[in-house]
């Protein structure tokens, strides 16, 4: 596990599109895994700003989107696809059909998520995957408790996750309380991780994940442990008092 402490938000968002930046143009057809939230928006802007500037390609990239909520249409301001398609595949030269995002709207979501399994599988898996973490350790919508063998599933969210993401509704209430996400064992199966963590908010879920005495499903983000390449960006006010290598 590389760690890389970096000063503040925007530095963590420049090394985690200049890591990414790399990857896609040593490898044109790369398949990213990517996140949502406040965390990973300064990385896409940066990523945006590169192609505009010196023309780095997305169009044969594939991406998969770690998870999206239930009960929202793709179109709804909230949805993940709406932030993904906002926040960075509007900007830059990327084919939309070769950006996945869970379907949170179907009637049959269980048949959605196995789709979405299948067809990540039958695209050879992720090469990247871009990660935050949550407060409570979640990666991906994968809370306390999931068992480190799950798969794309649905599940219910956590107060705090709920609170957490409610900044981005008018209010707590509108907050849906269920989600896609790819399983723990999908996260794994990717060939490279990249976690960005930022904000004193982070500080003791990054403790955690260094620091914690063991690997444990009731800290999820303790399983990336096990994964044989993980890089961590964090900044100064996520890794405060934090001893670690770079």
């Amino acid at each position: 596990m590389k760690t890389i402490k970096v000063k503040d938000y925007e530095e963590m968002s420049q090394k985690a599109a200049e890591y990414i930046i790399k990857k896609v143009r040593n490898n044109p057809k790369i398949t990213l895994g990517l996140a949502t939230g406040g965390t990973p928006v300064g990385t896409y802007r940066n990523l945006i700003e590169d192609h505009e500037k010196n023309g780095t390609s997305y169009k044969h990239v594939t991406t998969f989107n770690l998870d999206e909520y239930v009960g929202l249409p793709q179109e709804n301001p909230q949805s993940y696809r709406s932030f993904m398609d906002n926040n960075l595949f509007n900007h830059i030269d990327i084919n939309k059909t070769e950006t996945h995002v869970p379907n949170g709207n179907k009637e049959t979501l269980h048949t959605e998520c196995k789709s979405y399994e299948k067809t990540l599988i039958d695209h050879g898996g992720v090469d990247l995957q871009v990660l935050g973490i949550g407060s409570n350790g979640h990666i991906g919508f994968n809370e306390p408790g999931t068992s480190f063998e799950s798969k794309t599933h649905i599940v219910d969210l956590a107060p705090s996750t709920i609170e957490a993401n409610s900044r981005f509704f008018e209010s707590e209430q509108e907050v849906p309380t269920q989600a896609i996400t790819m399983g723990i064992q999908t996260i794994m199966n990717s060939r490279e991780i990249l976690l960005i963590v930022s904000g004193e908010n982070k500080r003791d879920a990054l403790f955690q994940l260094l620091n914690g005495e063991e690997v444990t499903e009731s800290f999820p983000a303790s399983v990336l442990r096990n994964h044989p390449c993980v890089t961590i960006i964090a900044d100064e006010a996520a890794s405060a008092n934090i001893k670690y290598g770079i």
